[in-house]
């Protein structure tokens, strides 16, 4: 009867023995499933961060090129300013050096009066009427205009003078002769005013120092040849050189700059008499 017992026992051992580790099994399959699952999620997830990371990265790169683009734009425009600011100041010293020049010519001509009047009791009158009748001048390239309160009377500088010279072309006394002989006919005792002009091109190794002194020289040079070639007295006559300061035509083409190359004979509505 013991033995039995003691059998019974035995088997009844081994067999919550086998149950347990049954159950130990299916603990650690759920447990490995378990883990399994959370791998797998945790791999989803780093899949999902690390796409979000390229967008991110790619992002990054379009905003930086986009900002190098913006500083390249900023430095462009930067640079557009300065030439702004720059033409600026050109046109405001040469509207200061316009100004400087009309009043060194507005002194010169009240000198020139103030001289003729000192000179045995002469006097300078207005003539109003002296813009009715124009000068028949009818040589080529010269041109007779009214402007304002005075009569222009334009002489190409390429009939006058070798390009950057002051020393009159063997042709140009005729011009210069021709034109007078007009003037002094219609206009013996009127203030004549001699002016030079050129283009904007700088003046490159050719003697001056700048357009300003050249048209000085050749507005010089048509005054020594009136001086001794007509009889229009020094007296009446004044020189101004404007350089480029006040163009007929674009400096922008050839032939706006040979327009501008000029002397300009100006009959004045004053009168010496």
């Amino acid at each position: 009867m013991r033995r039995f017992t003691f059998a019974a026992w035995t088997g009844a051992l081994l067999v919550a023995a086998l149950s347990g580790c049954a159950d130990n099994a299916m603990v650690v399959k759920g447990q490995v499933d378990t883990y399994k699952q959370q791998q797998l999620a945790l791999t989803r997830q780093n899949q999902q961060l690390q796409a979000r990371a390229t967008s991110l990265d790619r992002d990054n790169q379009e905003m930086g090129a986009m900002l190098a683009q913006v500083r390249q734009q900023s430095q462009v425009v930067e640079a557009q300013l300065a030439a702004v600011r720059d033409q600026l100041r050109g046109v405001t010293a040469q509207l200061t050096q316009a100004r400087e020049e009309k009043k060194s010519a507005d002194h010169k001509v009240q000198a020139l009066t103030a001289s003729v009047q000192r000179r045995g009791g002469a006097s300078i009158t207005p003539n109003n009427s002296f813009l009715k009748t124009l000068p028949a001048i009818n040589l080529p390239g010269v041109n007779v205009r009214r402007d304002g309160d005075v009569i222009r009377i334009a002489l190409p500088g390429n009939q006058l003078f070798e390009s950057g010279s002051a020393r009159l072309l063997p042709g140009a006394t005729g011009v210069i002769a021709s034109s007078t002989a007009e003037l002094q006919a219609t206009y013996p005792y009127q203030i004549i005013g001699i002016e030079g002009h050129t283009d904007s091109d700088p003046i490159n190794g050719r003697g001056w120092h700048s357009n300003h002194q050249l048209s000085v020289a050749r507005a010089m040079a048509v005054y020594d040849l009136l001086r001794t070639r007509s009889r229009y007295q020094p007296s009446q006559m004044f020189i101004v050189g404007h350089g480029p300061n006040h163009p007929i035509a674009s400096n922008a083409t050839p032939e706006g700059k040979q327009r501008n190359r000029r002397v300009e004979l100006v009959v004045y509505p004053e009168k010496i008499r």
